[in-house]
């Protein structure tokens, strides 16, 4: 048979990336194969994202964009040109990153995956007695909506207890609710209306006047010579913080509207978000809240059951989807589970799913280490959904630091050799046999394995956890152990978080590391977030005899061109914005006087670029100095001072937490996956970083899938059997030695693996 001829058009066979210089990038020029499944390695801060986000399908983003007319781009987000000589090749790439999903009310499981849409046309064909199209079956839509909660499924109400003290009178400020303080104009509507005497006590009113003051609705009364509008203090509390249309823009209000409301469910509904004629149709004795709420790997058991004809080929596609997402290891979660609530791996676990069952090949997707939050029993799972990707015709790329993921890659760019200026060039690409034979950090440690303790450390008391029924928890008794090195772990959807952080941050001494963003602008650094720059500025202020303001790029101090920032952000109307150095300061900054000041040689903005190995080197002590050390601790040596938070890696910001919080009087640490976004090599650290926490006679609670971390722990706490109510059990407690010796859950078998190698 005559071979098809080979055109030009097939010659397009890789991607082609030259002179790469975004961020610490030092001129990167490498081929990343099409269709294939490259995974990039490196440590934290080697240029990964950088590359891979930051130019390829940044890129490629903006490219597509710029197909739009000028009239649409004006309402996209303004994305400018990577910094890089050329690309070539590149095809249409979609980012399935950790981005929490919105965190609307609206938003659940179900509608992002398109599963309920799909679940309310059965309904609107199959289910009895018949009420209509499948918008009846819509939360978001008033024909399917509970009119009480609005399709929310819960009421918000006032505590009364945040608006009023009841011991004082109105006189002596009665009133806790900001901007009604006393002879404020709110307050004196109560105190003239004439209702009250403002010298009682609010505990002293009869029942009429308690339920004029909260509730009496919006009434002309005629006071002294004039017309009043009085109402009573809850519904003027609704009418002027708690209104749909506008969000407390305050801080001391906001915080107000969060102490003070409370939702329940709603009384009509039941929380199902529903009206009653949705809730009324049936199929097979379940209505479509009852099926929303079913887990995921039940309803796709209940789903499977339908055999009418007339839906076939959409049950078809629906049963395709639930058991994509309980592949996937999502089948402990429900579909009317609201999307802000889950994990930034969870999230992207969901967004792949709508991926798995698309049509488009010749994709390039890219994935921000798919393992997070993974137990190793997951990975595997995981690994086999990345394949089916590639499968289908796409390009994979995939940051990713675990060693079973990295095992299964067709090719690897191995990018270091360090972190920051000391990053940003690659050192390896290739098959992974060949990154085992290089002499790479990645490679040396591809088959790296933490040992068992030879001897763990004994408790010094307990931290009793009683009764926890938070989500799937069965009624969880169990003993932290005080003064050692604790490690919780389990599939994911065992219950772990909901142990542990439903049972102990509320409790004297204990800090809390987890993955929340940090919030923080462009003028966010590590310097002002750790609040080293305080006597930063405090030693420009005392060696130069002016006021430490000035050394401040958010005050007076600021270059007034870029105001502080060292860019100048410009926006372009109808094409993409641009973020060019600021000509006045050169991106210094700060004015020309303020850098006349100097310290030791040095101006503000010398010190700010500085590294904090260099800056450990120019503040050999004091409390700037005590800050530095924190952050060598935690592996931030190469971050520099002023460094801005946007850029920094969700791994770089977890540990910049870490920094700050062993600044303060702790005795229990609880993180959350402390592995994430850290090399092999630098898990190392981060166990020595752990153990020097426990020797110093803190207790130290880490939640984590890494058998690493569980192999160097003192005692293991863990959960399953499965995920969702199949988990939420204690199946073992014990030392990392016990649980290899005798265990027989999936954690027992991965680290038996694990430590056998």
């Amino acid at each position: 048979m005559q071979q098809p001829t080979r055109t030009v058009a097939d010659s397009h066979d890789m991607i082609e990336v030259s002179g790469a210089r975004e961020n610490n990038l030092a001129s990167v020029s490498v081929d990343i194969p099409k269709r294939r499944l490259t995974v990039f390695t490196g440590v934290s801060g080697s240029g990964k994202s950088s590359l891979v986000f930051g130019t390829i399908a940044a890129e490629s983003q903006r490219m597509i964009n710029e197909t739009y007319s000028a009239f649409l781009q004006s309402f996209m987000p303004s994305l400018a040109r990577p910094d890089v000589d050329s690309l070539h090749n590149l095809s249409a790439a979609i980012i399935v990153d950790q981005e929490r999903m919105g965190a609307n009310s609206r938003s659940t499981v179900g509608t992002a995956t398109d599963a309920y849409a799909m679940l309310r046309i059965v309904f609107s064909r199959l289910g009895q007695p018949h009420v209509g199209s499948a918008g009846a079956f819509s939360f978001n839509l008033a024909e399917g909506m509970c009119p009480t909660c609005e399709g929310v499924g819960r009421v918000s109400d006032l505590d009364v207890r945040e608006l009023v003290d009841v011991e004082r009178s109105l006189n002596d400020g009665a009133i806790t609710v900001p901007n009604f303080a006393v002879d404020s104009w709110y307050w004196q509507a109560f105190v003239t209306s004439g209702l009250f005497d403002p010298d009682a006590k609010l505990q002293d009113y009869t029942p009429q006047q308690w339920q004029d003051f909260l509730h009496k609705p919006a009434t002309k009364m005629k006071v002294g010579g004039g017309n009043l509008t009085y109402e009573g203090l809850v519904v003027k509390v609704r009418r002027l913080y708690l209104s749909k249309d506008k969000e407390p823009a305050q801080p001391h209000i906001k915080a107000f509207v969060e102490r003070a409301v409370t939702f329940t469910t709603c009384g009509d509904c039941g929380g199902a978000r529903l009206n009653r004629a949705a809730l009324s149709s049936l199929i097979a004795g379940r209505n479509i809240a009852e099926c929303s709420a079913m887990q995921i790997s039940d309803l796709a058991a209940f789903v499977r059951a339908v055999t009418d004809p007339s839906v076939a080929p959409l049950v078809a596609n629906l049963r395709d989807l639930l058991d994509s997402l309980v592949e996937i290891g999502l089948g402990y979660l429900s579909l009317d589970r609201e999307s802000g609530t889950l994990s930034g791996g969870e999230a992207q676990r969901v967004k792949m799913v709508r991926h798995l069952g698309s049509s488009l090949t010749d994709v390039t997707y890219v994935f921000d280490e798919p393992t997070v939050g993974l137990h190793p029993h997951d990975i595997a799972r995981m690994n086999g959904l990345l394949l089916r990707l590639r499968d289908k015709g796409n390009t994979v790329l995939v940051v990713e630091h675990k060693p079973e993921t990295i095992a299964i890659a067709d090719h690897v760019v191995d990018l270091g050799p360090g972190a920051g200026p000391d990053g940003g060039r690659v050192c390896y690409t290739g098959d992974v046999a060949g990154l085992r034979r290089s002499d790479t950090l990645t490679g040396r440690h591809l088959d790296h394995r933490v040992t068992l303790r030879d001897r763990v450390r004994p408790p010094a008391g307990q931290l009793p956890i009683r009764s926890a029924d938070l989500h799937n928890l069965r009624d969880v008794s169990v003993d932290v152990p005080l003064g050692v090195l604790t490690v919780v772990t389990g599939v994911a959807g065992s219950g772990k978080s909901s142990l542990i952080h439903g049972s102990l941050p509320r409790r004297a001494g204990v800090v809390v590391v987890d993955q929340s963003p940090i919030r923080g602008s462009r003028r966010s650094n590590p310097a002002t977030y750790t609040g080293l720059l305080d006597p930063v500025r405090a030693a420009f202020a005392k060696a130069n005899g002016v006021k430490p303001a000035l050394f401040s790029a958010n005050s007076e101090g600021a270059c007034p061109a870029c105001k502080g920032i060292g860019v100048i952000y410009t926006d372009l109307a109808m094409t993409a914005g641009v973020a060019s150095t600021c000509e006045e300061c050169e991106g210094r900054r700060f004015t020309p006087k303020v850098l006349t000041y100097t310290l030791r040689g040095r101006n503000i903005s010398e010190v700010l670029a500085m590294s904090v190995t260099e800056a450990r080197d120019f503040f050999p002590g004091g409390p700037a100095r005590s800050v530095l050390d924190r952050l060598a601790d935690v592996g931030l040596s190469y971050l520099s001072l002023g460094q801005p938070l946007t850029t920094l890696s969700g791994g770089e910001r977890q540990r910049l937490k870490l920094a700050i919080h062993m600044g303060e009087k702790a005795h229990t640490y609880v993180l959350d996956e402390p592995t994430t976004g850290l090399h092999l090599a630098d898990v190392d650290k981060l166990l020595a970083l752990l153990d020097r926490l426990v020797d110093a006679g803190n207790t130290v609670v880490v939640i984590e899938h890494h058998q690493a971390v569980m192999a160097h722990a003192d005692w293991i706490i863990d959960l399953g059997p499965g995920a969702g109510h199949d988990g939420g059990r204690i199946v073992f407690t014990g030392t990392p030695a016990d649980l290899v010796a005798h265990g027989d859950t999936l954690t027992a078998t991965h680290l038996r693996e694990y430590v056998a190698q």
